[in-house]
């Protein structure tokens, strides 16, 4: 696993799904420190807010650029489709936040020759590093 976090944490568009302008959030927080580590993020949500000063969408297929890393503040049990559509984007990685664990769903990804990392932060991952 360690091979692919550092895989990603090299890659530079982050799709932040459950991304919202609720600063209480813990992606509110990862969101700006990944943004501080040079990568750019792409909030997911239904209401498609901008979020530190990046236009959000309500889905990943409404995204009009290509995105490296698919990161998933969801429930567990939205796992799946999520994978699906993260595989029919194009995305290289996706990414399960901390308590986020869906094995099938990173088998399938990985099956589709996605990087994957699952219950890890990259907040975490990045303080490792320091």
């Amino acid at each position: 696993m360690q091979a692919d976090i550092d895989g990603m944490l090299t890659l530079k568009t982050w799709a932040i799904v459950g991304l919202s302008n609720n600063s209480a959030r813990p992606a509110y927080g990862v969101a700006a420190l990944l943004q501080d580590k040079g990568h750019r993020i792409v909030p997911v949500h239904p209401s498609a807010p901008l979020v530190h000063g990046e236009q959000g969408y309500a889905t990943l297929k409404e995204i009009p650029f290509a995105v490296d890393v698919v990161d998933l503040f969801v429930n567990s049990t939205l796992v799946a489709e999520l994978v699906a559509e993260s595989i029919h984007i194009g995305a290289k990685g996706v990414w399960l936040q901390l308590g986020v664990i869906d094995e099938s769903a990173v088998q399938e990804a990985k099956s589709a020759g996605l990087l994957t990392v699952m219950d890890r932060c990259p907040a975490i991952e990045y303080a490792k590093k320091s």
